[in-house]
């Protein structure tokens, strides 16, 4: 396996420039195509370990930048990480008390693989919903959502919920996705408003 990583260039590139892992240019380049965080902007980052996004996050913005993770992320100088499960009423809670609403939330996070592919698809639509759930509560109106997904027969899911949603909304695969990889980005421009409480 270390041969294999060894040949990827953006691995190699990101033990060159100090990134956490290779998924730090998939950030870089969403952000260099559609211009989703301004520098001023408040931001959240879901699943963010190892913490390379944050790393990115923290160059491109001087507004606040928080991030959420099922297992401890080291520190980095600016970035407030937070332990725990976003899903859950105490984490909102939490992060409420930190920063209020965000204008930007990106969510890299993927479900532990199994192998089984079509489990491992709707688990992974699922942890995206999950994701959009949180941006529909946490995203001033206008804000922009990012978050990862896999193709596949679950993926109109997620992406009909963001067009509910968002008044701009584009599927990308990054130029730094792995070879046969079915992951790509949904980018949600212009956050429509908070929902209303009867959708529950």
């Amino acid at each position: 396996m270390g041969s294999q990583w060894g040949r990827d260039r953006f691995y190699r590139q990101a033990r060159t420039e100090g990134y956490r892992s290779r998924a730090a240019y998939k950030l870089l380049d969403i952000q260099k195509r559609f211009q989703v965080i301004r520098d001023d902007d408040n931001v959240i980052d879901l699943g963010c370990a190892p913490g390379s996004w944050l790393q990115v996050l923290r160059e491109l913005t001087d507004g606040q930048v928080i991030g959420v993770d099922l297992n401890p992320v080291p520190s980095i100088e600016g970035v407030v990480t937070l332990t725990g499960d976003f899903t859950t009423e105490y984490m909102h809670e939490k992060i409420r008390s930190l920063i209020g609403v965000a204008n930007v939330i990106v969510c890299d996070a993927a479900p532990k693989l199994s192998g089984n592919k079509s489990y491992d698809q709707a688990r992974a639509v699922g942890l995206s919903e999950e994701a959009c759930d949180f941006a529909l509560d946490f995203l001033k109106p206008g804000g922009n959502f990012v978050v990862k997904t896999f193709q596949g027969d679950m993926f109109h899911l997620i992406l009909d919920k963001m067009r509910e949603n968002f008044f701009g909304v584009k599927v990308y695969r990054s130029k730094a996705a792995r070879k046969g990889s079915t992951e790509v980005y949904i980018i949600g421009k212009k956050f429509k408003g908070h929902r209303n409480d009867s959708e529950g």
